[in-house]
């Protein structure tokens, strides 16, 4: 779900976009999982998910790229210099339900 690569970090998503609200928490298949409101349409969900990932983990939406799946479920986030704690929130975060 979470490793850290080269001072950054990369984050393993299962994304649902078009959901009815906004949430960041629990898992599926070893990857966060995000809904967003945004539809799946000319990157608008991608770029949803940064905003609510930001939010949830508490850093600035400039530090939070996407790397891998940018028209799949299962996207793959790059972190710039994460938090130290960051690998507690995000456990916290996946074992929500």
């Amino acid at each position: 779900m979470i490793q850290f690569i080269d001072g950054a970090c990369h984050l393993a998503v299962h994304a649902t976009p078009g959901a009815k609200r906004t949430t960041v928490g629990g898992s599926h298949d070893d990857a966060l999982k995000v809904s967003v409101t945004e539809p799946a349409d000319q990157g608008k969900a991608n770029k949803a998910i940064i905003k609510a990932l930001a939010k949830a983990l508490g850093v600035a939406r400039w530090q939070i790229e996407l790397l891998r799946g940018v028209t799949h479920r299962r996207k793959t986030f790059v972190i710039a210099d994460p938090p130290t704690d960051l690998a507690q929130q995000v456990a916290e975060l996946a074992s929500m339900s």
